[in-house]
């Protein structure tokens, strides 16, 4: 997928990782254990309580910090993803802190497993990006502009193509903001991000599908699910009945 290079989650003993760089940025969160790592010749330890970002091409080695070993799940995030200047700020402050990162960073992990293309996950991307360059970079500004008027061109958009949806970067390139900006924008106009956003509007379409007598399956890929399975999760989710059992004739009582 776009941005992400490589995704790895692992359990490690006694392996110890030598000196060595990535081309990507590495983001990692421990599940349990603790490792010892130098970049850039800082000793740094590695919690389950914050989020560690390695910066490209800057050298580091890894090691358990604890007996049992460590269990971690990693991002590989292409080098463009998050600022290049930034590199030197990520040395100096490679551990962040901070409880909704890490919880936006677990759900990035689970969107990944379950849709890696789609705009959920692409959106989970942008929000995590942009989190860490705000603590990287604090007094940068948002983008300039009308958040209300960003939401609705981005609405406008989602309602154009419900069907084939959208690619989110191409979007924010559109209106003239940064990704994350956009998302934010959005879920506080209406209440809900993008991807809820575009996935309500494609049940809607298939609701009256259903009751004009189409199949399920055809339906499924008229309203731009996947297949008749993706549908069903999805409406049993939203509306509590399943695509079969909502297109079945109802009985009028005499």
């Amino acid at each position: 997928m776009d941005g992400v290079v490589e995704v790895l989650h692992a359990r490690f003993g006694n392996h110890a990782y030598p000196l060595h760089t990535h081309a990507a940025w590495t983001l990692m969160i421990l599940d349990r254990g603790s490792v010892r790592s130098e970049l850039g010749r800082h000793e740094i330890g590695i919690v389950p309580r914050g989020v560690t970002l390695l910066p490209p091409h800057v050298a580091h080695d890894g090691r358990a910090g604890t007996a049992g070993g460590f269990v971690k799940r990693v991002l590989y995030l292409a080098e463009d993803t998050i600022d290049t200047a930034l590199v030197g700020a990520a040395v100096d402050r490679p551990t962040l802190h901070d409880p909704a990162l890490r919880r936006q960073l677990d759900g990035l992990h689970r969107s990944i497993e379950a849709d890696p293309g789609g705009l959920e996950t692409a959106s989970r991307l942008a929000l995590v990006s942009d989190r860490i360059s705000e603590h990287l970079r604090p007094s940068s500004e948002d983008a300039a502009g009308t958040p209300a008027a960003h939401a609705l061109a981005l609405r406008d958009l989602i309602d154009a193509n419900v069907v084939p949806g959208i690619d989110l970067a191409d979007a924010a390139a559109g209106i003239g903001v940064s990704r994350a900006h956009l998302i934010k924008a959005f879920t506080s106009c209406w209440g809900l991000p993008p991807h809820r956003y575009l996935i309500g509007r494609r049940i809607d379409l298939a609701r009256r599908l259903l009751l004009e007598g189409r199949s399920v399956a055809d339906v499924a890929v008229a309203a731009g699910f996947y297949d008749q399975a993706h549908l069903h999760r999805h409406m049993v989710r939203m509306l509590g009945v399943p695509p079969a059992r909502y297109a079945r004739p109802r009985r009028t009582l005499e």
